[in-house]
């Protein structure tokens, strides 16, 4: 029988990995490379994900990222917006293609008759050499296609075309519009360091090196593809994976060599960036939130707050208001444990001010 871990042990593990069971002294792109990227939809989220994972981290650290170029922020998995390593940003886009040409489809039917292909060409021509604000790129192309709404214009130019957000939007004091440049023009020219079965392949490498181990769905949910059952068997039939036995007898695909961490390991109170995919876009959110929990946090309008985790699991939430962090929780706890609550609050508090 594959070595079972427990509830605990899931836990343990993929906080241990994510880095929020201690802070680390690594470098932002280090630390943004084992987390696969960071979701980035609210463009000051991964500044707060990467907060809660580096000892000391210094906003200017990931502002001089993107200004070099280092790191883009892009449409890449499950047509989200993410903060990523430019390179890996080149071989992961085309994985995350089929996705975004769905999406695709879905705004040229909000077109009145005219094709996606003519748009993509002409968004192309328009965005190469420079870059535009979307609001721009919606009436150069509603110039072209008057009976179109600019912003499905504009949408259809965002999934089909590799297009990065360049800053201000995006730096830590930076607020902006969106404003794209095509990523070979903005990153430079280059090709894929991987492509096909092998690319997909280092994506399952990478989530379980950062997020395992897990279930295919798991894999599946979080980079926005199906099918990748057959690679995952064909990589443990080559001994580089192996299979574990979940808490209530799934079947957890993990890389051979990858040490599981004991449940009585203690696991800090820590305040977790908005949408990140520590809890976010997980078909294994049990092993770190009880699903009610999360539920109950979404918005109206599809928005998530800042995470709250104690002891290893979502408690609570947490928000900046009139400049200063509030903590909604969603549990009592005892004295210790609001002591050790406000001193991370305070924390993230000084952190924030840091925008002032």
């Amino acid at each position: 029988m594959a070595d079972e871990i427990s509830p605990g042990q899931w836990n343990r593990t993929l906080l241990q990995r994510q880095h929020l069971l201690d802070r680390v002294d690594e470098d932002a792109i280090e630390v943004l490379d084992r987390c696969v990227g960071l979701q980035a939809q609210e463009p000051k989220a991964p500044f707060f994900g990467l907060w809660s994972r580096i000892n000391d981290f210094d906003p200017a650290e990931l502002d001089g990222l993107l200004t070099d170029r280092e790191v883009v922020r892009m449409a890449l998995l499950r047509s989200t917006v993410f903060l990523i390593d430019a390179e890996d940003a080149r071989w992961i886009r085309p994985i995350a293609q089929p996705l975004l040409d769905t999406e695709v489809a879905i705004h040229e039917r909000r077109l009145a008759g005219t094709a996606a292909a003519d748009v993509l060409a002409e968004a192309a021509e328009l965005l190469t050499g420079r870059e535009m604000s979307g609001a721009a790129l919606g009436r150069e192309l509603a110039q072209r296609h008057p009976d179109d709404d600019p912003s499905t214009l504009v949408a259809v130019a965002r999934c089909g075309l590799p297009l990065v957000q360049v800053p201000p939007r995006g730096l830590w004091r930076g607020s902006a519009a969106p404003t794209y440049q095509l990523f070979d023009d903005w990153v430079g020219p280059g090709e894929p360091a991987v492509v096909d079965d092998e690319a997909r392949k280092d994506l399952i490498r990478l989530y379980l090196r950062g997020f395992g181990p897990a279930t295919v769905q798991g894999i599946q949910t979080w980079c926005g593809r199906t099918r990748l059952r057959p690679l995952l068997d064909a990589m443990e039939a080559d001994w580089e994976l192996v299979i574990r036995t979940g808490p209530d007898g799934e079947q957890l695909f993990d890389l051979d060599g990858l040490d599981i961490v004991d449940e009585d390991v203690p696991a800090p109170v820590r305040f977790i960036a908005p949408y990140d995919n520590v809890i976010v876009a997980q078909a294994d959110r049990r092993r770190i939130a009880d699903d009610d929990r999360y539920r109950s946090l979404l918005t109206a309008n599809g928005r998530y707050p800042g995470f709250v985790l104690v002891d290893g699991r979502l408690a609570g939430s947490w928000r900046v208001e009139d400049d200063r962090v509030v903590a909604d929780m969603m549990i009592d706890l005892p004295r210790r444990g609001r002591a050790e609550l406000e001193v991370e609050r305070q924390r993230l508090q000084q952190f924030c001010d840091t925008r002032a």
